[in-house]
Order: structure tokens, then sequence, then C-alpha cells
């Protein structure tokens, strides 16, 4: 019985598993009319779910069962033989006595039983719940990490190497960059040479597989991840809303900022016009993921929510991506303000947001193929000049 239960938790927790996906690409499902196939899916582990029940429920009816069969078969041997006994050595009333004995006694075993249900049913819950818990997350914190203060931005990657699996392919190898203090640093190149995966490290969302990556001379892996990540804000081209509303998604940034620090937050993302035409204002519940925004308005709302924790180091990957012409000027705009007082690093496919930029580093497989400022590489007529000319995304 305790199998079929933790069988038909895990069966449970895959139509969970499933249905959660599926509205929550439920634009894509639709876009390419795959209501069918999704129904299918779920028709399927609907089905699993039902067999693994089935076993369940056998189970607690043969065990239900043989209780109450030995319970009667208990009484009716207390009859048959008090029976045959009765006119040699035994009264009425001493059988009566019998089996009142015996429906007295039966009761707690009924009890035990069904608590035996129960208990069962509970550890196979506490178990899984357990399981989870268990689960060792990739990135650990040392016993020894201290707090990372006082942080001016000085970032620098040391012969850095990066897989994502062992057996993989390595995506960077030994790859080395110094970004001073302040430095507005652009990286450019063409998909798959690892400009998200660089990014990534400097919050320790991965570790890296050689080298190391440090950040005021510091070693991220000798810091803790809450006082290393409170010194970073990211804002990434998969943009992420939580269900509630503007003046909410803005302030958790900074949990809380006044209502006037999330209006200025608003109007360094150029935000604060959009959000006033909205219905309630800051007010306004955006739904679940935001969708009841468009792709720009989204994508702004998360840099206004970077602006606001006003981090010492800005990462922006491809941030201004789903952003249109006019407002990704503005935003632009607002970036290089921001980005005069601490140290930013940019991917971006858009050539007009990267031009202004300290320094534009060019990646290939090979690693750093050139480095220099927009003027710089233009002239020399390399990597960063060709894919300019060719007008090709970088």
């Amino acid at each position: 019985m305790a199998i079929a239960l933790r069988q038909g938790r895990e069966r449970i927790a895959a139509i969970n598993e499933h249905v959660e996906d599926s509205l929550s690409g439920i634009r894509v499902v639709q876009a390419f009319n795959g209501g069918p196939e999704e129904i299918s899916r779920f028709s399927r582990e609907n089905e699993n779910f039902l067999n693994t029940r089935r076993k369940g429920y056998r189970a607690e009816a043969l065990f239900s069962v043989g209780l109450q069969t030995y319970t009667q078969i208990l009484t009716l041997l207390v009859i048959v033989f008090g029976a045959l006994a009765i006119p040699k050595s035994m009264s009425i009333a001493d059988l009566m006595t019998f089996l009142l004995c015996i429906a007295v006694l039966v009761d707690p075993i009924a009890r035990g039983a069904n608590f035996a249900r129960l208990w069962q049913g509970g550890v196979t819950g506490f178990h899984r719940f357990m399981d989870v818990l268990e689960i060792t997350p990739e990135i650990l914190e040392s016993q020894t990490a201290k707090p990372l203060e006082n942080v001016t931005g000085h970032i620098e990657f040391k012969n850095v190497s990066f897989a994502y699996a062992e057996s993989e392919q390595e995506v960077i190898k030994d790859f080395s960059l110094d970004i001073s203090p302040g430095e507005f640093v652009a990286l450019v190149g063409h998909s798959g040479v690892g400009k998200s995966t660089l990014c990534s490290l400097v919050p320790r969302f991965y570790d890296v597989s050689k080298g190391s990556v440090l950040i005021d001379g510091i070693n991220v892996t000798e810091v803790s991840l809450a006082s290393l990540r409170a010194n970073i804000g990211i804002v990434h081209q998969d943009v992420y809303l939580f269900a509630g509303s503007v003046a909410d998604n803005i302030g958790y940034g900074r949990p809380g900022s006044s209502r006037e620090q999330i209006i200025n937050a608003a109007k360094q993302a150029q935000a604060d016009e959009f959000v006033m035409q909205l219905p309630h204002g800051y007010d306004t519940d955006i739904g679940e993921r935001g969708v009841k925004l468009s792709g720009g308005q989204k994508q702004r709302l998360t840099i206004a929510r970077t602006f606001l924790k006003d981090p010492a180091i800005l990462i922006f990957d491809e941030a201004t991506s789903a952003l249109d012409t006019e407002s990704e000027l503005a935003v632009r705009d607002a970036l290089h303000q921001i980005a005069t007082e601490r140290t930013t690093i940019v991917i971006a496919h858009r050539l007009s947001t990267i031009m202004r930029a300290d320094r534009i580093v060019v990646l290939t497989s090979e690693g750093i193929a050139e480095q220099g400022t927009h003027s710089e590489l233009i002239a020399r007529e390399g990597n960063y000049f060709n894919m300019h000319k060719s007008g090709a995304s970088m």
C-alpha cells in the first residue's frame, strides 16, 4: 500500500507539472494549434495516475476486507465452539460474555488498522517532502563565506573555463577579462560563444569548471550568496513578472521601498508614462506573469525593478530586445545615466545600445577576438567591423 501511495503522489506531481507548463506557454500552444496535443499529453499523464490510484484503492480494499473477514471469522468461531460447548461446560451467559469481549477487542483492532492506513499516507507524503529537501543544491555556499561589502565593482575573469556538464564540451575555455570599477563594457559575438554564460558566472548562477571570477579581488565562491547577489542587478531577455500590482513588481527590487522611490525608478526606466495610463496606475493588477501588459511594457518594469535595487554592478542581457525603437532610445539614455556610477556589462544585439560603451569586447568560440571602443573597432576593420557592415545580429 505504501508503494502505491508513493507512486500516486509522484503521478499527481507529474500532472501538476504538465498543467503548469502548458498554462505558462499558453500563447505558444495557441499559436501552433497545440491544444489537441496538450490534451493528449494530459490524458496520458492522467491515465497513469488513475492506474496508480487503482492499485492504491485495491490495496486499501484488500486490507479493509481482510480485517473485516478476520473479525467475522473470529466471531463465527466463538459462536460455533460456544454452541458445541453449551451442553457440556458453557452457559449462554458465558457465551454472550465471550461475544461481548470479541466486540470490545475488535474495535481497537479496527481503529488501529485505520490509523495504520492514515499513517502510511502521511509517511508517504513526508518521504516525498524530504526527497525535495534532501536535493543538494548545485551552488553551495562555503562555511567560511563572508559578506561582500563596500563593493566598487572591479570584476575579473581569470583563466575561466566552463561546461554545463562534465561530459559536455566547454562553452568557455581559458577566458580572461579585467573590468575596471565603473566601466561600461559591452559583450558582442554570434550566438553560442558564451556571452550570457559569462554574465551568469558573476552572480554564481553557475560555478566555473576552472579558473576564478573575482569581485574587488575576492573570489565569488568565498563570499555569501546573499551579499553577492545583493550587489548585482540583472535584467534578462526572458522577462518574469509576478502576479500583483505594478508597484509590487517594481518594489520587489528593494522590499520596503516608498511609493516615491518606486515611481522614481519607473521614471528612470521610462515606464511612468504608460503606468499612469493604466486603469489604476501603480495599483493596477498586471495578471499572472504580466499577461495584461505588452512585451515592451513588461521589459521596462523589469528594468525599473533593477534601477530600484541600485546595485554596484549592472548586467543587461539583451534587456532592450523587446522594446520598440522609441522605447529603446529612452531606456538606453536612462541606462547610460545610471551606468555612470557603477560597473555595467551589456549584451546587446542592437548596435545602437553599445556604441557609447567604454569598451566593446568581441567574442568568438576561441575567446576574445578584439576589444576597444566603437570607433576603434570600426577603424580596425576586424570581426566587429564585418558584423557591423553585414548588419548581422551580435
